[in-house]
């Protein structure tokens, strides 16, 4: 079933593109994709899942879904002369709405940006608890460690 939003939205179901997803990470301040095109366009050809909303001939923001038994919502930005008019809510739906229709039972994990966590709660997103489990690594290959190399940890695994 289509859902219609407010005009002047549109809104269409694929990820952005790469120049579309550095511009929407310029808009908003975000520095973090590798400079190298063919990888960022290898990563969102691998989405399960993408959304964008359009005004005009104007992306003004984005998200998608990436993994399979568990889900990473991610590159979910919003311009900010779109921020705080419901745009926000239109591309998260369009998730839930993907993830009912297509997995749902699935576990799914974001990182939400500082002072954003309340929007998510309305979803049914929630924090994880202080001193809970959870580890992140931002991988870079020039310089990452090691493990093979070191010695095995005294806890074990």
């Amino acid at each position: 079933m289509a859902v219609l939003y407010p005009e002047p939205y549109r809104v269409r179901e694929r990820p952005p593109t790469v120049e579309e997803l550095r511009a929407l990470n310029a808009a908003v301040g975000w520095a973090d994709l590798p400079d190298d095109d063919v990888a960022v366009a290898r990563g969102l050809a691998a989405s399960l899942f993408g959304v964008v909303v359009t005004m005009g001939a104007d992306l003004v923001a984005c998200a998608r879904l990436v993994g399979g038994v568990c889900f990473y919502l991610q590159d979910f930005i919003v311009a900010p002369a779109h921020q705080r008019k419901g745009v926000s809510d239109i591309v998260l739906r369009e998730v839930m709405r993907y993830l009912e229709e297509h997995a749902p039972d699935a576990f799914v994990g974001l990182i939400a940006a500082e002072g954003k966590a309340g929007f998510y709660e309305q979803y049914g997103f929630a924090a994880r608890p202080p001193g809970g489990p959870g580890m992140a690594l931002a991988w870079d290959s020039d310089h990452a460690p090691a493990p093979h190399r070191r010695e095995p940890s005294k806890q074990g695994l």
